[in-house]
């Protein structure tokens, strides 16, 4: 992308909203006015057709004014009873000012594992996929009342990149105390100057970042940079731009200050480069010729088409899937069990739910989850 991006430009879209930007410190309660603003901004982008996701926090800075606890750091068990509540005022917030617009809003609320380990990545990329199919809005958080000091992100930063890069969405807008990258603290240089787009992030990036984040935030601009990394790695966009502004993803369309973060891949190539050259093969499918076929017309492996099942595997571990000579068709991540996969092999996926005694998928290696040779 050679000119500076738009919204426009894309066509999935994660945007990170901070309890800092969701929460007033002093009372403790919803700006609603703000939320409205940003909710239009989103109506519109929804709109025009495009997926738009947000990531929010919130949950604990609202749970602890619900529960009018005193300022001040909170111990584990009360940070996690706090979001339990706050959880509650948050989703009924984004539900309400996107039913104001006529659109649904679809609460996920995920922790670490739910983004490392590859069976769990699948139950949340494919619940997040039908919200989208059906034109909801996931609003996602992480689950603060169960996360704890050692497994949770620690900020929505990262999360909302690994939540990008799950989705394969191709922009992530940081919604930030700050409009952007400078290349010095602006709080400590006042001749500190914006850096407008960065078409990678190298070491003279990195040390650009300072540390400090609100008293409501867990994170400052390193970790914004982190989740940078993980983004444009992934072939996903990102933009920081301030949100301590009215309609601020309008704001950005208009040219208000901010950063891009700019990559030279995308999703769909970069999810495809992941699972065939990064995760070492747990085991194989065997396809019949027809199956080759409805691969390379661009469909899913459906069970019918699968004649053999060689290795152990869990449900996400990547697996070879191989021709009827043999030869290697591609890899994917599989849906199923090995010991699953095997009883459903040749059969019509109406016939799963019988054979297996449960609602599988339809698929047993989807599209999405599949890079074929050459790709």
């Amino acid at each position: 992308m050679s000119k500076t991006p738009s919204l426009k430009d894309f066509r999935r879209i994660v945007v990170k909203v901070g309890s800092s930007l969701l929460v007033d410190s002093t009372a403790g309660a919803l700006k609603r006015d703000w939320l409205d603003s940003l909710v239009t901004d989103i109506a519109a982008l929804h709109g025009d057709g495009r997926d738009v996701l947000v990531v929010s926090s919130g949950s604990i800075a609202l749970g602890r004014a619900v529960l009018k606890l005193p300022r001040g750091p909170l111990k584990l068990e009360e940070a996690q009873g706090a979001a339990a509540v706050g959880q509650i005022a948050l989703a009924r917030a984004w539900s309400e000012a996107l039913g104001a617009h006529n659109i649904t809003a679809g609460q996920v609320l995920v922790t670490l594992g739910d983004t490392e380990e590859r069976r769990r990545y699948l139950n949340a990329r494919s619940t997040i996929a039908k919200l989208l199919e059906w034109r909801s809005v996931p609003v996602i958080n992480e689950n603060d009342t169960v996360a704890t000091t050692e497994i949770r992100y620690g900020d929505n930063d990262r999360l909302a990149a690994r939540v990008a890069t799950m989705t394969s969405a191709d922009l992530l807008v940081l919604l930030s105390d700050i409009d952007g990258l400078y290349d010095k603290p602006p709080a400590q240089n006042t001749d500190a100057k914006l850096v407008p787009v960065v078409p990678r992030i190298s070491a003279e990036i990195e040390a650009m970042a300072g540390a400090s984040g609100s008293e409501l935030s867990r994170g400052g601009m390193v970790t914004k940079i982190e989740a940078g990394k993980i983004a444009t790695t992934a072939g996903t966009h990102m933009v920081i731009a301030s949100g301590h502004v009215v309609h601020p993803l309008k704001r950005i369309t208009e040219g208000a200050p901010c950063t891009w973060f700019l990559t030279p891949a995308n999703p769909v190539t970069a999810r495809k480069k992941w699972i065939a050259g990064s995760l070492e093969p747990r085991g194989a499918l065997h396809i019949d010729a027809g199956a080759v076929r409805a691969l390379r017309s661009g469909k899913s492996l459906l069970p019918a088409g699968v004649v053999k099942i060689d290795g152990t595997f869990e449900r996400g571990d990547a697996v070879i899937v191989r021709g009827p000579d043999g030869g290697e068709i591609g890899r994917g991540l599989i849906a199923y069990d090995a010991a699953d996969a095997d009883t459903i092999k040749g059969l019509s996926s109406s016939d799963v739910r019988e054979i297996l005694g449960y609602e599988g998928r339809t698929e047993m290696v989807h599209r999405d989850d599949l890079a074929l040779a050459g790709e």
